[in-house]
């Protein structure tokens, strides 16, 4: 492991990197990364650049009622793609309309 490597891989640390839990896929060594830029410890090489996925537990869980709407509104659509008489397009379209609402009141509560 050179000095210049473990300066660099300091300097990474010290500006928010972090050490990775993956081996380098080329020696083994420990490895940092700072916004998907990945560099080897022991070895020197740098990966190609990924994005880090980010976590789902961000995103709000959906309720049983939202999953169901959602299903419900997909169902509609397949309906409403082979329906031809114009009045029950209509009808099937104020119930996609009255879904959609619904989504986004229960949304904007969370």
């Amino acid at each position: 492991m050179s000095n210049d490597l473990t300066k660099k891989a300091a300097e990474m640390l010290l500006n928010g990197a972090t050490l990775l839990s993956e081996p380098c896929p080329y020696c083994s060594g420990v490895r940092v990364i700072k916004e998907g830029h990945a560099l080897c410890i022991k070895c020197g090489r740098e990966p190609e650049k990924r994005n880090i996925p980010k976590s789902s537990s961000q995103e709000p869980k959906k309720t049983s009622l939202e999953e169901t709407l959602e299903r419900k509104l997909e169902s509609l659509s397949k309906e409403l793609e082979q329906e031809a008489d114009h009045e029950k397009q209509q009808e099937i379209l104020k119930s996609i309309n009255s879904i959609i609402e619904t989504l986004e009141k229960i949304r904007n509560k969370q």
